[in-house]
């Protein structure tokens, strides 16, 4: 076979694995980009050895698949993502929060969380916040691979509200105000405050339920 030819072989059984990798993110909850690329290479009954697609390319396969088979319901949870994150944000507002990942994006689903980053010199000051206020949380760490090649841990509160899960990253002194890198193309993570995600709420007048009450 051709180089050409086994070329654009390769690039059609890419986006066939992304393509069902998005499905499988859509339909099943799955979280990783990788666990996704790799379960859908195996329904496929394809080899891994030829290449798999890149996260940007399940990324838009997904954006794809969402526009295909989600009706108004979808954009309807997508702005109560949106209400939520946006209430947990003035709730948070002491530590500049920023909302983050797929519900700022557009791509979130029923199994999505509301990620926020929040920002102070102090690690405790989070935590203390929430107590003060009586809401309880569960703390997780992630490990995330930063600008310089290394790796970087943060810690997490993880917030069960009304019907979201609402996470919060804490990000920690001066270092921390860089974004981090996005897990899908490894640019600076794409971040909102406060106004910018009123601004994407101003053009639908849909309310959303309270969370912390």
């Amino acid at each position: 076979m051709a180089p050409k030819t086994r070329r654009r072989g390769g690039d059609r059984l890419r986006l066939e694995i992304a393509a069902e990798a998005a499905r499988i993110i859509a339909v099943e909850g799955q979280r990783s980009y990788l666990s996704a690329k790799h379960k859908a290479a195996e329904r496929l009954g394809a080899s891994t050895r030829g290449g798999l697609p890149s996260n940007r390319q399940i990324e838009q396969a997904l954006k794809e698949w969402q526009l295909l088979y989600s009706g108004p319901e979808r954009l309807a949870q997508l702005r109560r993502l949106r209400e939520a994150a946006l209430e947990a944000m003035e709730f948070l507002s002491p530590f500049r929060p920023r909302l983050v990942g797929p519900v700022l994006e557009g791509t979130a689903d029923e199994f999505s969380r509301v990620c926020l980053h929040v920002y102070d010199d102090d690690p405790d000051s989070v935590v203390r916040y929430l107590m003060e206020h009586g809401i309880a949380h569960e703390q997780e760490r992630r490990r995330i691979r930063w600008h310089d090649g290394g790796w970087r841990e943060i810690d997490v509160l993880v917030v069960e509200a009304g019907d979201h899960t609402v996470e919060m990253a804490l990000m920690i002194g001066r270092d921390a105000l860089q974004a981090p890198p996005s897990p899908i193309d490894g640019r600076p993570l794409q971040r909102a405050g406060l106004n910018e995600l009123r601004a994407l709420l101003e053009s639908d007048p849909d309310a959303a339920a309270s969370m912390f009450d």
